[in-house]
């Protein structure tokens, strides 16, 4: 498995936005973006410029139903 790129969620955002994923809700910190089409959601906790843990990162990137290498071409 390759290595999970450094982001921060804002950069995790803008790639949610160009998969059609929109935000639905928000409680704390805690936001949930879904995509239409799919059904697909996914929860990403938006705390500025800070770097997502690589393992919390993997869970989101799998939510979105691509692989890293794919996630990250969106980068």
């Amino acid at each position: 498995m390759p290595s999970a790129p450094r982001v921060t969620a804002a950069d995790v955002f803008r790639v949610l936005k160009k998969l059609s994923f929109v935000k639905v809700s928000q409680r704390g910190s805690h936001q949930k973006w879904k995509q239409p089409q799919t059904g697909k959601i996914v929860i990403v906790a938006y705390h500025s410029k800070q770097i997502i843990h690589p393992k919390t990162f993997a869970t989101i990137v799998e939510g979105t139903g691509l692989t890293m290498d794919e996630f990250r071409a969106y980068l």
